[in-house]
């Protein structure tokens, strides 16, 4: 709507940290935007940006009045989704960031089983790590995180968390390929084919690495699932992966999977969040509510919390 608009532009601006950048993205001259600031900063009596050599950050003002503008353009998008539904036909955006195993092996069936139903919902969907899926929650860009052992906040609300235990992956020759069980400590003698520290994963076979005073030897790592796998046809790496990751389509070819023994490895928690408080827009919380039965399936025993607010 043309009274939010300066709102938009002023988001935009926060986002990229550029008025030139903006300005490309939204199709008007930097001289326009820049006047457009100016204005708003005048009416507020105080400067929203810190202009820099590089570009411009939030003052202490604009970080308050961002938080403003993100809660009205959300509460617009929640409301549009509603009338829209009032005619029978869902239209809206729903914004997720997830972690890859949902986005390569669970979220396309289901986004693509939703839009068959719901042809006018866009989605857009972003692999993030365990602190940026939080992070894009608290400042709107993110309706929903479904992430595996994510960093919860304060602001935020776990809806879902599906337990998942830990499985070592490696080539079929491996020497412990044959075994009937496996401890942490085993996998630790070999190389490690490990995700960044972006990854609950990670965090989590390291926090009981060290609990148990083992000194992993990390030999490749990388934010690509694709890489990593590949990387176990040196038949001496190990890797990890959940079982969501692989239990439907199985894994490549040449690959094994054992479950490493709880003792030693505690099993983590796939979590759909979103942020505390938030009432989403009724494209999001349908399929919200799609997406919690759907994982809810994954396990055995799923400590489910439906926020009845979070559907209206």
């Amino acid at each position: 709507m043309r009274h939010l608009q300066q709102l938009v532009y002023i988001d935009a601006v926060a986002r990229t940290g550029s008025i030139r950048r903006a300005a490309e993205s939204l199709a008007i001259t930097s001289t326009a935007l820049n006047r457009r600031i100016l204005s708003v900063e005048e009416e507020l009596g105080t400067p929203i940006f810190e202009r820099t050599g590089k570009g411009v950050r939030l003052s202490v003002a604009g970080e308050i009045f961002i938080h403003h503008i993100r809660h009205q353009i959300s509460d617009l998008e929640r409301v549009k989704s509603q009338i829209a539904d009032l005619h029978g036909e869902r239209r809206g955006r729903v914004s997720i960031a997830c972690g890859q195993a949902l986005m390569q092996r669970v979220l396309p069936s289901m986004v693509s089983t939703y839009r068959a139903e719901h042809p006018y919902v866009d989605f857009a969907l972003r692999v993030c790590g365990r602190d940026e899926a939080t992070d894009r929650l608290a400042d709107f860009s993110a309706d929903l995180a479904v992430i595996f052992e994510p960093n919860v906040t304060a602001d935020m609300s776990v809806l879902l968390k599906v337990p998942q235990c830990v499985y070592a992956v490696m080539s079929s020759q491996h020497p412990l390929a044959a075994k009937s069980s496996l401890l942490l400590g085993d996998c630790i003698d070999y190389p490690l084919v490990l995700p960044t520290r972006r990854s609950g994963l990670r965090a989590l076979i390291e926090g009981a690495a060290a609990r148990q005073e083992l000194k992993p030897w990390v030999a490749v790592e990388s934010d690509s699932a694709e890489f990593l796998m590949k990387s176990l046809e040196d038949h001496r790496s190990v890797g990890f992966l959940v079982p969501i990751a692989f239990a439907r389509s199985g894994l490549a070819p040449g690959l094994t999977a054992l479950k490493v023994s709880t003792h030693e490895l505690a099993q983590g928690s796939i979590a759909v969040l979103t942020q505390k408080g938030r009432v989403l827009p009724v494209a999001a919380a349908r399929f919200l509510a799609t997406l919690m039965d759907e994982l809810a399936g994954e396990a055995d025993t799923a400590a489910v919390i439906r926020n009845p607010v979070l559907m209206r």
